[in-house]
C-alpha cells in the first residue's frame, strides 16, 4: 500500500488551490481528479466573474472568504500574468418598487467591508450604459473578470513547482478510516494518508459517504441547481457587468462579457436530480423576457445556446441559500478528514482565501 501524507480529491479550481497552498506550505500532494482533465466542472462551467462581496450575509463565510479572496485574487493575477479585467458591474433597480432590495444589498455591502459602490439614478445610467433602461442602479467598481482556464493552470502549476503531483482519470472509489490515518481505493490503487481534503464539487457528498467510517450524520443531502447561458450572437452594446436583482437559487440572468468583449446571459436556476448539462434551446424565450425589462432593444434571435453549469447546493428550492461549509474532524470526528460542502458562487473569487482557511484547518489538525 501507498502511504502519502496528503491527497485532494478533485482538481477544480478549489482543489488547486488547496493543493497549491499545502504543497507550499511543506506538504507532499497528490491530486486525485476522476476527469481527463482539469477543471471540467463548476470551475469552467460559470461566468468568470471576479465577485466583490455585496449579497452574502454579514458575518458568512461566502462574505468574509469572498472579500479576502477578491484581494488575494487580483494580486495574485498580477503576480501570474493571468488575464483579468476590473471592469465594473451594473446592479439594477427597474423600478421604485426594486429600491428597498438594491439599498438592503448597498447596506449589506458596506457591512461585508465593500465600501466603493456608487448609487445611480437613470440618467448615471445611461451616461454609462446608453441601452440601458432603468430607474437606478448601484455600480461596482471592483467586480471583474477572469480567464478561469488561465488560473486553473497557473494554481496547477504553482502546485507542481513544490512537488505536488496530478492523477487524472483516478476516481475514487471508496475508503475507510483506520487507526492511523485514511486508506483511500483510488483507481485500483490503495493509498494511505494522514490528510484527506475532500473538494469534489457537487460529488463531495458522495464522496464523503464513500469512505467507511464517517459518520453518516454529518454528511449534508446533496441539492443540485442548473443554471444554462445564452450568448449574444452580435457585438455587445455593453461595456461593464449588468445585474437585476438575485433571484431565489442565484443571482438572476446576468450579462456578463468575456475577455474579447463576447456578451453571454445567464445562469437561470432549474432544480434538478444529479449533474447533468443539458440545455435545452427552448429556455430562450424566459431569456428573452427577462432581459427586456432592462434592455428593451434586444433583437429576436439574438440569443444562441452556450453551456449549462449545475451548483451544488445544500438546500432545496424554496431555502435561503446556505453557506460555504469547512467541515474538519470538530464537526465529524475523523482525522485527517476536511470535507468542503457547497462550494458554488462565489468560489471562484474566494479560491485562494479558502484555501488559506482550509491550510489553516489542517495545521490544526497536524
Amino acid at each position: 500500500m501507498e502511504q502519502l501524507d496528503c491527497v485532494v480529491i478533485g482538481a477544480g479550481v478549489i482543489g488547486l488551490a488547496v493543493a497549491r497552498q499545502l504543497a507550499m506550505a511543506g506538504h507532499e500532494v497528490l491530486i486525485c481528479e476522476a476527469e481527463g482533465q482539469i477543471g471540467q466542472h463548476c470551475s469552467s462551467r460559470n461566468s468568470e466573474v471576479i465577485h466583490a462581496g455585496l449579497y452574502y450575509p454579514t458575518g458568512s463565510l461566502k462574505a468574509r472568504l469572498c472579500v479576502a479572496g477578491k484581494a488575494m485574487l487580483y494580486r495574485y493575477c498580477a503576480e501570474r500574468h493571468i488575464p483579468h479585467q476590473c471592469i465594473g458591474k451594473l446592479l439594477l433597480a427597474n423600478g421604485p418598487a426594486d429600491l428597498p432590495r438594491l439599498q438592503d444589498i448597498a447596506q449589506r455591502a458596506a457591512a461585508n467591508g465593500v465600501n466603493d459602490l456608487q448609487w445611480l439614478d437613470a440618467a448615471g445610467v445611461r451616461a454609462l450604459e446608453p441601452q440601458l433602461q432603468v430607474h437606478a442602479a448601484l455600480l461596482s467598481p471592483s467586480t471583474g473578470i477572469i480567464d478561469s482556464h488561465a488560473l486553473l493552470q497557473a494554481l496547477l502549476a504553482d502546485a507542481e513547482a513544490h512537488g505536488a503531483q496530478l492523477a487524472c482519470h483516478s476516481p475514487l472509489d471508496g475508503g475507510r478510516v483506520v487507526p492511523d490515518g485514511i486508506e483511500l481505493d483510488i483507481a485500483g490503487i490503495s493509498i494511505k494518508t494522514r490528510l484527506v481534503i475532500n473538494a469534489a464539487g457537487p460529488w463531495a457528498p458522495a464522496v464523503a459517504a464513500s469512505i467507511v467510517g464517517v459518520p453518516r450524520e454529518t454528511i449534508p443531502t446533496a441539492h443540485y441547481a442548473r443554471g444554462v447561458y445564452f450568448g449574444l450572437s452580435r457585438r455587445s452594446p455593453f461595456s461593464r457587468l449588468i445585474y437585476p436583482l438575485p433571484e431565489p437559487g442565484g443571482l438572476g440572468c446576468h450579462l456578463t462579457l468575456d475577455l474579447a468583449g463576447q456578451a453571454r446571459f445567464g445562469p437561470d436556476v432549474e432544480w434538478i436530480d444529479g449533474v447533468d448539462y443539458h440545455l435545452d434551446p427552448a429556455r430562450a424565450e424566459a431569456f428573452y423576457r427577462s432581459i427586456r425589462h432592462w434592455w428593451p432593444q434586444l433583437p429576436d434571435g439574438a440569443l444562441q445556446a452556450a453551456y449549462a453549469g449545475v451548483r451544488p447546493k445544500l438546500v432545496g428550492p424554496g431555502a435561503a441559500d446556505a453557506d460555504f461549509v469547512l467541515q474538519g474532524p470538530a464537526q465529524h470526528g475523523v482525522p485527517g478528514l476536511i470535507n468542503l460542502y457547497g462550494i458554488e458562487s462565489p468560489g471562484l473569487t474566494s479560491c485562494l482565501a479558502l484555501a488559506e482557511a482550509v491550510g489553516s484547518m489542517a495545521n490544526q489538525h497536524a
